[in-house]
């Protein structure tokens, strides 16, 4: 049962993946791979707000297994995210790839914790 979770779960991710990465590239607004950057940020926020919720009412593992493991694990990216900033190096755009990286992590951890904080801080209302 936990491998059709994750399945189910990794094939919605990744289509929902390619459509955010679609609709925000499509707008041409940067430099910087931004579909990834919103993909990745995104993902950590929704990660620390599921882990949050779940944490604190100690909800059932499949929803954990189903939405982090599966879902969300297929949304976000980690390879792509070093194949654009490699690009962008290739390019020689050395400071939008350092753009990419550090607002990636940055703002990954940062919306991970305010996703991890909001979880918990709805529960306990």
């Amino acid at each position: 049962m936990t491998m059709l979770l994750v399945a189910a779960g990794g094939s919605l991710g990744a289509i929902a993946r390619y459509l955010v990465d679609f609709w925000v590239v499509s707008r041409g607004i940067s430099r910087v791979p931004l579909g990834t950057v919103v993909v990745n940020v995104s993902g950590s926020f929704a990660l620390g707000l599921l882990v949050g919720v779940l944490g604190t009412t100690g909800g059932p593992d499949w929803i954990l297994t189903l939405v982090g493991t599966g879902f969300l694990a297929a949304y976000t990216t980690f390879s792509t995210w070093m194949f654009e900033a490699a690009r962008l190096v290739q390019r020689g755009a050395w400071s939008a790839a350092l753009v990419h990286l550090s607002a990636t992590v940055v703002l990954g951890v940062a919306f991970a914790g305010a996703g991890l904080w909001l979880g918990s801080a709805i529960v306990l209302q």
